[in-house]
């Protein structure tokens, strides 16, 4: 099944929309029937790992289609899910170990029941655990093999992140949203009075880094001694950055410079994605996009910026910002409510769009499956922002559904996918293979 979508528009952080060069691609639907799929991994023989939220994952066949039976299932041990609802826990990332053809080595992100010692009023436990399958090559996986790595407890059931990616040089990098809560602004129970982003005492709303390998008898993960903070006497020694909220998507470009970028979710009024540095601090929550922030009227914007932390260190801007329509309402240039980060594009089959960055949204208006996709592109002076393209699939929604991530494959081209409810619903989940469209444009009215 194909369908087609055109770029229409190009979006700039202030100012209208301005008409745009039409650009077609077609999206191939590669697999359905599943309830959240979250994460999508390309195995060495061209097949591929898809990790739905519900704790299963599953194996997508080459040219599409899915394996019967299960890869892993987790649905024992992950926390328990408000399922034909919303909900962000369960599973939520899966990534192979980058020797993963000779160690049979993988590692998984969800979240556990709230574990033994943590606060009693917590709502669950954030976990990342490796599994290993079969040396003969199956990918049948005992859930009782798990190795637990690295727990983080959390105040909320949202704001997650769980993102897990390994570096050009191997580390895993792990983000962690920063608890959550029902009025967010990284206020409440399980927040530090500056807010967990800046508080360095805690693995809440930060970039992790850890080593996973040379580790030895129950030792899980080594602390690497580049980490910005790795004598632990400043801060964890396990942070990379921080002052992230919820940050949706984490990926390594695997050309260019090899830059990770980090999609994070907004509160009320900014969307952003960040190219994340060293020790950098990324502004949560005393910045939101590239604006101050207001934590007690979050609608409204700022009197102010701030350029500094609290330890005097500058902010970082975000490469990317758009307006959410919550803050921005009936504002043109409101793009969507939740980013959903994806990859820079390094593939072959569309040359216009090398070392742009395709990205998403979850939906353009709460309640209602209206995903949406985008293609960032850097400024002709290499300064922030970057200009955003939007695309559409035959008008906002219509076939998307939500877009909950984005995959890539051994060639470096991509796949978007989606879930057709804004809930944990059964049989709604989809994965697209995104590929070039040749069909004629219409002439006429």
């Amino acid at each position: 099944m194909k369908t087609t979508l055109v770029v229409w528009a190009s979006v700039a952080l202030t100012g209208s929309l301005l008409q745009a060069a039409e650009q077609r691609v077609s999206l191939r639907l590669m697999a359905d029937g599943l309830v959240s799929p979250l994460s999508l991994n390309a195995l060495p023989d061209g097949r591929a790992l898809v990790a739905d939220q519900v704790g299963v994952v599953r194996l997508m066949k080459k040219g599409g289609g899915l394996e019967d039976g299960e890869v892993l299932n987790l649905a024992s041990k992950r926390s328990k899910l408000n399922l034909n609802s919303f909900d962000e826990r369960g599973l939520l990332c899966l990534a192979l170990h980058p020797q993963f053809a000779s160690n049979r080595r993988l590692f998984v992100s969800y979240t556990a029941p709230r574990r033994e010692g943590a606060p009693a009023d917590f709502d669950c436990t954030l976990r990342i655990s490796e599994f290993k399958a079969g040396p003969d090559g199956s990918l049948k996986i005992d859930p009782a093999s798990e190795r637990i790595v690295l727990e983080v407890d959390k105040p909320y059931f949202n704001h997650n992140g769980g993102r897990i990616a390994f570096a050009p040089d191997g580390k895993l990098f792990i983000s962690v949203g920063d608890g959550g809560g029902p009025k967010g602004c990284d206020l409440g129970n399980g927040h530090a009075p500056e807010g967990n982003g800046q508080n360095l005492r805690t693995h809440l709303a930060k970039i992790l880094r850890i080593d996973v390998d040379g580790t030895a008898g129950t030792q899980a993960y080594r602390v690497p001694t580049d980490n910005p903070f790795a004598d632990g006497k400043e801060a964890l020694p396990e942070i990379w950055a921080y002052g992230v909220r919820n940050p949706w998507s984490m990926t390594f470009d695997r050309g260019g410079s090899r830059d990770l970028y980090v999609a994070d979710i907004g509160q009320m009024r900014w969307e952003e994605v960040d190219i994340i540095r060293k020790g950098g601090n990324y502004g949560w929550p005393l910045r939101e996009g590239f604006e101050g922030f207001n934590r007690e009227h979050p609608e409204q914007a700022p009197a102010g910026r701030p350029e500094k932390g609290l330890r005097g260190e500058p902010l970082i801007d975000p490469i990317i910002s758009y307006k959410n329509p919550s803050g921005f309402r009936k504002d043109p240039e409101a793009l969507g409510i939740s980013i959903t980060g994806g990859y820079v594009y390094r593939g072959k089959a569309f040359k216009d769009l090398q070392g742009d960055y395709v990205f998403g949204d979850w939906s353009g208006a709460q309640g209602t499956p209206q995903g949406r996709m985008f293609v960032a592109r850097r400024a002709a002076d290499g300064k922030a922002p970057w200009r955003i393209d939007t695309v559409r699939v035959n008008g906002p929604g219509k076939l998307f559904g939500c877009v909950c991530a984005f995959g890539e494959d051994n060639d470096g081209e991509l796949y978007v996918l989606t879930n057709g409810s804004t809930g944990l619903t059964p049989g709604r989940g989809k994965v697209w293979r995104i590929e070039p469209d040749n069909t004629p444009t219409a002439v006429g009215p």
